[in-house]
């Protein structure tokens, strides 16, 4: 018999199967409200004098949180999470903006994209942990690889953003990009992911972009540059830890034609590039961070780079020259500071060199490359000024590295501050202060009868060993150097200071060790406008000043205690005692 009035049944579905029926934008933003209730319905609960408690509230649009475990991402190391991770992203910026939630767990990914006004929070014992496979990855075809050389590294990322603004990525979690996978073991043959050389990806990738923050934040392994960042500007990275060696090419930053850069409180452990400035890169402070690499750590290749300080910075084993410009036809370095770094344990130290690059072919054996001309390459402003440290002739292949042992060239041994103009470049108002470098020593007598390095602005290498141990200028019009102090570790055989056609030159308290059986401590070749004041032998030697060419002209060396020498002054070349003043 019927029952009368009674309710119409009802289907009853059970948590997860509501849950699996639930799209995931929905499930996202029915998660965000359930936890925090409206303005709206707090205000009814007061009016009512209900508590504000048992009221449910939504945070306003821009204040909410999407978690991506509530669109469907799960942090087991396994499942592909793309998909997931995106649709927060998305449904945040939709939103107006707010926080996406990476919880506690390794959710691996593929390539996703950032979109405006969202922060990417990692917990602290969250991974977003790239995926091993190439097919998990895209190409970004919105940054184009035509055009600026510099540009033609790739466009693959694990994370990125094209012409998006205020962005946040913070941890305290981890961004590992599984870069070992992207490594072959075996030279020929493909990586276990089946990608490779420009199409692996970077951590994070910017192109275009403005008011980007990525902060307390661990990225590792990368497969390629840890952060590369293009014609962007407001870029505010602080207190990174970023070990990226289980591949080639692994920089730690990658900035290409960057404005208004600020890079602080980071631990940069890299196989290549610490910090890479390509393009035209312009007002960038880097300062109270560690650095240490392979190969280069503060890198300056082609473009216009100028305004940009450095400071406070510890750089150890450095196997490739901590600082270094190279710049050819097109490039101008200008008013760049460098101040109060320790180095330890590093080749080089400081590579500064402008003029027509090394020739190269489209293919070995055919004709030459052809580029557009280009104005003469300029350096002017740079100053160097409270470094001290350390400089070894050894190097090659970090320990911790996963890559094959990569040996040292024979130029990275025996280097020195070098300043090297060629060609019709330009090169002045260079200044050093307050240096004092022990090198390694060990160099022959033939390394310091060097008078034929080529005339090409390339890697500090290509001009294989320097003739003097401590510093050699070039073509330099405007150099200054005080409170220098150079010493070797090992008998060597160069001279300490080489001035090489340099024009206006003031060395002013310049100490340095020379081997009692090297030619002179210091070399001048065809220089004029040189005054040396309160200079110091450390040692005892057979002269202290060498002048060699007829150009030599004007010079003055004035006090100081060269007494350790044997001959004060010795003229070769056609150089002769009218060029110079000795005042005791």
């Amino acid at each position: 018999m019927a029952i009368p009035n009674a309710a119409p049944k009802v289907s009853r579905l059970t948590r997860r199967q509501w849950l699996q029926n639930v799209p995931v934008p929905a499930m996202g933003a029915i998660a965000a409200a359930a936890i925090f209730p409206s303005p709206t319905a707090l205000a009814q609960a007061a009016a009512t004098g209900a508590h504000a408690a048992s009221v449910p509230y939504a945070p306003p649009l821009g204040a909410r949180i999407y978690d991506v475990t509530a669109f469907g991402a799960k942090g087991d190391h396994v499942s592909l999470n793309t998909v997931a991770v995106q649709a927060a992203i998305d449904a945040c910026h939709a939103d107006g903006g707010g926080t996406v939630l990476v919880p506690a767990g390794a959710f691996r990914i593929g390539t996703v994209e950032l979109r405006s006004n969202i922060t990417l929070h990692l917990a602290p014992s969250a991974i977003l942990l790239g995926s091993g496979d190439g097919a998990d990855y895209h190409a970004v075809d919105a940054i184009p690889l035509t055009g600026d050389s510099t540009l033609n590294d790739g466009n693959w990322a694990l994370l990125f953003a094209v012409d998006q603004k205020n962005i946040v990525i913070e941890g305290p979690g981890t961004i590992d990009g599984h870069g070992a996978q992207f490594h072959s073991p075996v030279r020929g043959t493909p990586p276990p992911s089946k990608l490779s050389g420009n199409d692996r990806p970077y951590h994070i990738l910017m192109h275009k972009c403005e008011d980007i923050r990525i902060r307390n934040l661990s990225l590792v392994d990368g497969a390629y540059h840890s952060i590369r960042i293009i014609q962007s500007r407001r870029i505010f990275i602080d207190s990174l830890y970023i070990h990226n060696r289980v591949n080639g090419n692994n920089d730690g930053f990658h900035f290409i034609s960057a404005e208004h850069v600020t890079v602080s409180n980071c631990t940069v452990l890299s196989q290549d590039d610490g910090c890479a400035m390509f393009g035209s890169c312009k007002f960038i402070n880097i300062t109270n961070s560690t650095f240490s690499t392979r190969w280069s750590v503060f890198r300056f290749g082609g473009g216009e780079s100028e305004n940009i300080a450095v400071s406070n910075c510890v750089l150890y084993k450095v196997y490739g020259c901590p600082i270094k410009f190279q710049g050819n036809d097109g490039s101008r370095f200008e008013n760049i500071s460098f101040s109060n770094l320790i180095l330890q344990e590093v080749t080089g130290p400081i590579h500064l060199g402008v003029g027509p690059r090394p020739q190269q072919t489209v293919n070995p054996g055919l004709q030459p490359e052809v580029r557009a001309p280009r104005s003469p390459a300029l350096a002017r402003n740079i100053s160097f000024s409270n470094i001290s440290g350390t400089i070894t002739d050894r190097g090659g292949q970090l320990p911790e590295s996963s890559l094959a042992l990569d040996k040292l060239r024979p130029g990275e041994g025996h280097s020195a501050i070098t300043f090297n103009c060629t060609g019709n470049a330009t090169m002045e108002n260079i200044s050093l202060s307050n240096i004092h470098l022990t090198f390694a020593g060990g160099g022959t007598a033939e390394e310091a009868a060097r008078r034929d390095l080529p005339h090409i602005s390339g890697e500090y290498f290509m001009l294989g060993s320097i003739p003097a141990y401590g510093l050699y200028a070039r073509n330099v019009h405007g150099l200054t150097a005080s409170n220098i102090r150079f010493q070797t570790a090992a008998p060597d055989l160069r001279p300490a200071v080489i001035l090489d056609h340099v024009v206006d030159a003031s060395l002013d308290l310049v100490s340095v060790q020379a081997d009692p059986y090297a030619e002179s401590a210091f070399r001048f070749i065809d220089s004029a406008d040189i005054l040396v004041t309160s200079p110091r032998l450390l040692t005892n030697t057979a002269t202290f000043l060498q002048l060699e060419g007829k150009a030599n002209a004007h010079i003055t060396l004035d006090g100081g205690d060269v007494s350790r020498a044997t001959a004060p002054i010795v003229y070769r070349d056609g150089a002769t005692a009218a060029a110079i003043k000795h005042r005791v």
